[in-house]
């Protein structure tokens, strides 16, 4: 086991796909004996070992303790099964400490009459999420058997899901691939990084929309979909976002938060099996700093 040596309740936490569950929470599986190493009960600080075997069994979801609340939603498309929204930046998507009301989970409650469970009770109906600072496309379960069916295709990667970002520089290249592994960043556990230890395998394409000098504005297509994906392969290969607080330079923007949108969604409709596929123009804030540019 590459983890030997870690602490059974960090290497479970960071196991889970898109950071689903908190430390605490994973915590509390442990002491419920829903964790197991070896088949049997283990305490959180648990060392692994070598050879160690862990096995998660996620708890049923309690009754749902999140406040629905009357925020208006940009809904781009709704039926039985699924809802697609247009998320505004600066949106958090469900709630976590410092977020407790105000997210898009507030709003779907009081939206939708019910959502899928398979998430837990912080994050009913999420499916997958995108950043607080990011804007565009999400998609959100209304029952079980929907959510089901897209966590598969998200696991398959066939879901569609394109961005828009304004990069800092000038991309050397029209299209390319970023395909480098993402883990937590050991110098800061709230970053992620390219890095070989702990991380998972991540793919990111890219093609070049447009140059405007000292930066470029690209569609990038996730292949896979890593807590900061974009933002941290964007680092990586030498082109942060412009106006990302943790990944980015120190250069401010007209605009609050990373210059990232997605702009594209699409997927298997759950129960039909039709193809569908939404698109959602780059909002205000991002169109008017491509104007600046452009003018210069």
């Amino acid at each position: 086991m590459e983890q030997a040596g870690e602490r059974l309740d960090k290497y479970v936490t960071e196991s889970m796909e898109d950071g689903a569950f908190s430390r605490t929470q994973i915590q509390d599986w442990i002491k419920a004996a829903a964790v197991l190493v070896n088949g049997k009960p283990a305490k959180a600080n648990y060392k692994l070992a070598e050879n160690d075997t862990v096995g998660v069994t996620v708890p049923e979801p309690e009754n749902a303790i999140i406040e629905p609340e009357d925020i208006p939603l940009s809904i781009v498309y709704e039926d039985a099964d699924v809802i697609v929204i247009n998320k505004p930046r600066g949106m958090v998507v469900h709630p976590a400490v410092g977020h407790a009301s105000g997210t898009v989970v507030n709003a779907l409650m009081h939206h939708c009459k019910d959502l899928s469970g398979i998430n837990g009770v912080m994050r009913p109906g999420i499916v997958h999420r995108i950043d607080k600072d990011t804007s565009g496309l999400l998609m959100a379960a209304k029952n079980d058997l929907a959510h089901a069916s897209l966590a598969a295709q998200l696991k398959a990667h066939t879901v569609t899901r394109k961005y828009v970002a304004l990069v800092h520089g000038n991309m050397p290249h029209d299209h390319g691939t970023v395909d480098a592994p993402i883990g937590r960043d050991p110098n800061d556990r709230k970053l992620f990084t390219v890095t070989e230890r702990g991380s998972k395998h991540a793919v990111t394409h890219f093609a070049v929309i447009e140059r405007l000098g000292d930066y470029t504005l690209l569609e990038l297509k996730l292949e896979t979909g890593r807590t900061h994906q974009i933002r941290v392969h964007m680092k990586y290969i030498g082109h942060p976002l412009a106006g990302d607080p943790l990944y980015g330079r120190n250069k401010p923007i007209g605009m609050k938060g990373q210059a990232l949108h997605a702009a594209v969604l699409g997927f298997d409709h759950p129960r039909t099996g039709e193809y569908l596929e939404f698109e959602a123009p780059i909002p205000g804030d991002m169109a008017h700093e491509l104007l600046i540019l452009q003018q210069r």
